[in-house]
């Protein structure tokens, strides 16, 4: 029987779950599985369950992109059990950032993908990988993964504060930095990663 990393997991039940919201209706799927304010629809599984399900093709394809980038190294650095509970604190903490955010501002709209694990994912790999050279995608422009990180974290700090990309949880991506953060500081300080 095949062992599977925690990556290819991680990429099939997201896969999987793309497949049930199309097979069983976006709107079932959106209504149960993904992040709703406190109030309004929320369910305590939708912490869990709404990095599962995306909004179409794309956002599905460029997470699972990022899953597979960042996570195969550091799987391999950390072993998969942390490597999980790096990508789950990661889940969780983006999504109490963002029940957070729509308390605050009364937003109601569901948020969904897997970002959150994959912005925690970004900031382990330029911790770890300081030096790496990441391509940025559009434009395609080189740079340390410490940069990128930096950069990234910045944007969306931005992005989040002006609204001017509406549509996008940027306070649920850097709530999963602080989720890997928290994490790798927690580690660090008992000395041991496998």
């Amino acid at each position: 029987m095949r062992n599977y990393s925690a990556v290819q997991i991680l990429i099939i039940a997201n896969v999987v779950g793309f497949f049930l919201e199309l097979t069983l209706g976006e709107n079932l799927m959106v209504r149960y599985g993904a992040l709703w304010p406190l109030g309004v629809n929320f369910m305590p599984w939708q912490v869990v369950t709404y990095a599962f399900l995306h909004a179409g093709l794309l956002h599905i394809a460029f997470n699972m992109f990022g899953l597979w980038m960042f996570g195969r190294d550091l799987e391999y650095l950390l072993g998969q059990r942390i490597f999980m509970q790096l990508y789950f604190a990661s889940v969780l903490s983006a999504a109490f950032m963002q029940l957070l955010v729509t308390g605050m501002t009364g937003g109601i709209y569901p948020t969904l993908g897997a970002s959150g694990g994959v912005f925690g994912l970004l900031l382990a790999y330029g911790i770890f990988f300081p030096n790496r050279m990441v391509m940025l995608l559009i434009p395609p422009i080189p740079m340390p993964a410490r940069v990128f990180v930096v950069v990234y974290a910045c944007l969306e700090l931005f992005l989040g504060v002006t609204g001017s990309a509406a549509g996008i949880a940027h306070f649920a991506h850097l709530g999963g930095m602080i989720g890997a953060y928290l994490v790798l500081k927690y580690r660090r300080g008992r000395g041991r990663w496998r």
